[in-house]
């Protein structure tokens, strides 16, 4: 029979026991995966917006949460083995930058919240039944406004007032590129200016790409909105001033790597937004009850050194208009 001095030194024991056990079940963070389509060096401005997003919300990353980075260093056909190696890791949230890698991860989870940021149809690619009520296990944000490359090519012609042929870089692997292609073409005809496209589909075709816009006399060059380009960004901004060509992005980055002009999203506050869609699923909410949203702000950005150095001089009234000018 048990003595009642070893029963009470048991009892008190096994209730000692059960808070430190469930410290140490609340104390282990929830795992957040970030499936990248660029490298870790090159895009870490903007995905740094996810632990200062979560940050604002209270979050310590390694006492709240742990961030788990897959990156396919530019290569959108790694995504999804990628995103087969974040599930391994038991994620409660996938977070992932463009469409292709929400599809990625959602062709390897039905069940794992989605966070896509920058997506462009996440309806047409089944993401998402539709933005205000996504119904699966996908939300995020959306990148894709209408009339954005129609911006773009407008912007073209305040860069080159002359401009009568414009040439657009694209990726052929890119599914998204063809409401860009189709947005431009009408746009273009609207203008009265010709478009040369051509379609890459790796960096190794960024130096041809360049002397077909130089031998066809391309005023300026277009380059669509796509990671394979980010990750190219320092290429594209050298081939371009050694073509002599003024370029306009979708993207920030992109001047700040020594392009000319960009009018877009800011990226980094996009991955910041990321945070509330993660908070939200953290505290039990559904992706499929979170409304998917569109960017708020565009900026124009100008880097006059490049304007110098292609011996361009911007029309003063574009210049007030920048957000930002890079010296």
């Amino acid at each position: 029979m048990m003595r009642r001095r070893e029963f009470i030194a048991l009892v008190s024991g096994a209730a000692a026991a059960r808070p430190i056990a469930a410290r140490a079940q609340r104390q282990t963070p929830p795992v957040i995966g970030l499936l990248a389509p660029g490298s870790r060096a090159d895009t870490k401005r903007f995905y740094d917006g996810i632990p200062a997003g979560m940050r604002e919300r209270g979050y310590s990353e390694g006492r709240d949460y742990v961030l788990e980075s897959r990156y396919a260093e530019g290569d959108l056909a790694r995504l999804p083995t990628l995103a087969e190696e974040l599930l391994r890791l038991n994620p409660q949230v996938i977070v992932t930058g463009t469409q292709a890698g929400a599809v990625a991860a959602k062709r390897a989870t039905a069940q794992i919240p989605i966070v896509g940021i920058n997506m462009f149809e996440p309806v047409k690619d089944g993401l998402i039944q539709s933005e205000s009520r996504p119904g699966g296990n996908v939300t995020g944000t959306l990148q894709y406004l209408e009339g954005l490359t129609a911006k773009q090519l407008e912007l073209a012609r305040d860069v080159v007032p002359t401009v009568s042929l414009v040439g657009v870089l694209a990726n052929a692997n890119n599914t998204n590129y063809s409401i860009q292609r189709r947005e431009a073409e009408a746009t273009a005809a609207k203008l009265g200016v010709k478009l040369t496209i051509v379609e890459i589909r790796g960096p190794g075709g960024l130096e041809s790409a360049f002397r077909k816009f130089a031998s066809e006399r391309a005023n300026i060059v277009s380059v669509s909105r796509d990671a394979t380009f980010m990750a190219a960004r320092r290429e594209l901004a050298a081939l371009a001033l050694a073509s002599r060509l003024p370029t306009i992005y979708g993207f920030r980055e992109h001047v700040e790597s020594g392009g000319l002009v960009s009018y877009g999203i800011d990226l980094r506050e996009t991955y910041r937004r990321a945070a509330y869609f993660v908070d939200r699923i953290l505290k039990g909410e559904k992706p499929a009850d979170l409304p998917t949203e569109f960017p708020t702000k565009l900026e124009l950005i100008i880097n006059a050194k490049t304007a110098k150095a292609l011996g361009l001089s911007l029309p003063p009234s574009l210049v007030a208009r920048a957000d930002e000018v890079i010296e």
